[in-house]
C-alpha cells in the first residue's frame, strides 16, 4: 500500500501533531468535536520531506493526492476550484510542530482571478469586496510566494509603492477611501510590477497559484532565518512542516 501524505481534516486529531503540523493537528481536532470549522486537508510534514528528497518538486503521487482532496473539499462546499459561477477560494498556510518564526505567511482567497473576481462580486452582490479581495490576494502571493517581499527594513514595498501612488492620484488619505475602480486598477498595476520583477505573469491558473503556494510554504522550511531558529534551538531539519488548505 502506497504511503499517505494529505489528511482531509476529519481524519486527523490532536495527537497526530508529528505529521500534521500544530495548525493541522489543532484544525482536525476541532473539527473531530463539531466545531464549525471550514474544511480542508493538511499536505503532511512527510510530504515535505519527500519535496526535498524529490529535489525541490511535489512528485506526481502527491500531486494525485493532493488533487482529489481539493474534489472532496469541492463536494463538501458545493463549490469548484476554479469555477466561473460558484469558484471555491482557499487560505494555504504553513504549520510545523513546533511553532517557527521565518515560516510562510498565510495565502488568503487563492483562486481568485479575473473571472472568479466577477462570479464573487456577483454572489455577494458587493464589488468592492470581490476587488478588494482580489487585490489583497495578489499582493499577498506576490510578497510571499513570487519574492516581492522587501528583504530589508531599508527597501520599499512596490505594492505598498503603487497603493500609495494611487491615493496620491485620487486625492484620498486612506485604503479604505479608493473605489472599485482604483481597486481594479491596482490590481492590474501590482500583476505589471509582478512581471516587471520576476519576468513572469501572475498566475492565473488556480491549481499553478496552488503549487506556487505549496512549494513556498516547504521552501520556507529551508529559509535563513527557519535554519537559524532550528540550530539555536535544537528542531532537526527532517522534522519538516505541513501545509493546512482550508475552504
Amino acid at each position: 500500500m502506497s504511503k499517505k501524505y494529505v489528511y482531509q481534516f476529519s481524519e486527523g486529531n490532536a495527537s497526530m501533531r508529528n505529521l500534521l503540523g500544530g495548525k493541522g493537528a489543532n484544525l482536525a481536532e476541532m473539527t473531530k468535536i463539531g466545531l464549525p470549522v471550514p474544511q480542508g486537508f493538511t499536505i503532511s510534514t512527510e510530504a515535505c520531506t519527500q519535496y526535498y528528497e524529490d529535489g525541490r518538486r511535489i512528485n506526481d503521487e502527491i500531486q494525485a493526492e493532493i488533487m482529489e482532496n481539493i474534489i472532496k473539499m469541492e463536494e463538501v462546499t458545493g463549490k469548484k476550484f476554479g469555477d466561473k459561477e460558484n469558484p471555491l477560494l482557499v487560505s494555504v498556510r504553513s504549520g510545523a510542530r513546533a511553532s517557527m518564526p521565518g515560516m510562510m505567511d498565510t495565502i488568503l482567497n487563492l483562486g481568485l482571478n479575473d473571472t472568479a473576481v466577477k462570479a464573487l462580486a456577483k454572489r455577494t452582490g458587493n464589488d468592492r469586496f470581490a476587488w478588494d479581495s482580489y487585490r489583497r490576494f495578489v499582493q499577498m502571493y506576490g510578497d510571499v510566494v513570487l519574492g516581492m517581499k522587501p528583504q530589508s527594513k531599508e527597501d520599499e514595498d512596490p505594492f505598498e509603492v503603487i497603493i500609495e501612488e494611487q491615493k496620491e492620484k485620487r486625492g484620498v488619505k486612506n485604503d479604505t477611501d479608493l473605489t472599485t475602480d482604483d481597486l481594479k486598477e491596482l490590481v492590474h498595476n501590482f500583476k505589471a510590477a509582478v512581471k516587471k520583477q520576476t519576468g513572469e505573469d501572475f498566475p492565473a491558473n488556480p491549481w499553478d497559484q496552488l503549487w506556487g503556494a505549496i512549494c513556498a510554504v516547504f521552501g520556507s522550511w529551508m529559509n535563513e532565518r527557519a535554519i537559524l531558529y532550528r540550530k539555536l534551538n535544537n528542531i532537526p531539519a527532517e522534522w519538516g512542516t505541513a501545509v493546512s488548505v482550508q475552504a
